[in-house]
This record gives C-alpha cells, sequence and structure tokens, in this order.
C-alpha cells in the first residue's frame, strides 16, 4: 500500500499480485470499462483502491460462469447497489438463474471428476 496522497491505493501490479490476475486481463477489463482505475499517478501509472480490488474478485469469481463482458458490467453493477429498483430485480433474478444452471452444470462435472478420481485409485490399489 502507499503512503501520502495515493494512500489506500495500489499499483497495477500489486493488484495483479493479491488476485491472482494477469496484468493484461487487468488492463483489458479497464480498457472496456468493466474496472476503470480509480486514479493514476502523475507519471500516468493506474491505482486502484480496495473497492476495485473487491470489484475485481467478483469479476474473477463471475467470468467462469459464462457472462459476457456486458453481463458482467451489469451483474457487478448490480451487486455494488445498495437497493434494486423493479427492472434491477428482474435483471438480478435472470442473473441469479443463469448462476444456478452453471452451477448445476459444474456440480456435475466435480461428480464426474469424483467418479474418475475413485476409479484411477482403484487401480493404483491393485
Amino acid at each position: 500500500m502507499r503512503t501520502g496522497p495515493h494512500a489506500k491505493t495500489m499499483h497495477i501490479g500489486e493488484l495483479a499480485e493479491r488476485t491472482g490476475m494477469s496484468l493484461r486481463t487487468i488492463r483489458h477489463y479497464g480498457d472496456v470499462g468493466l474496472l476503470p482505475a480509480s486514479g493514476r499517478t502523475e507519471g500516468g501509472f493506474r491505482l486502484y483502491s480496495e473497492a476495485d480490488q473487491q470489484r475485481l474478485m467478483r469479476i474473477k469469481y463471475l467470468k467462469p460462469l459464462g457472462f459476457s463482458l456486458e453481463e458482467l458490467t451489469e451483474v457487478v453493477a448490480l451487486l455494488e447497489l445498495d437497493a434494486l429498483d423493479a427492472q434491477q430485480r428482474e435483471r438480478a433474478q435472470e442473473s441469479l438463474d443463469h448462476v444456478m444452471r452453471e452451477r448445476k452444470k459444474l456440480a456435475a462435472y466435480l461428480s464426474q471428476a469424483d467418479l474418475l478420481a475413485e476409479q484411477l485409485r482403484e487401480k493404483l490399489r491393485s
């Protein structure tokens, strides 16, 4: 973390390290408006806040669920709101339905992986 005028901000490298995401991905998310930098240094380097880190982690968890960048932007924005109006509630429900469908698929893949792992363990025991 920085001290002085940019306290509680971090450069992109620190954000990448904290989130396990690549610099390229973070820059791309900034370029498409999904994760704009909170600020810039005098030298033009991007600065990110703790809130940006939380947003990036949400993106990281949502991305494998098959959301497009546009959908990711919308879902992350919905998650950051304090209250939802009727239209936002409808969109949030659609997103929840999407997440639950993807979760079901992932659970099936995990079950299949568990079965294959057990079959391989059996082979190793014999």
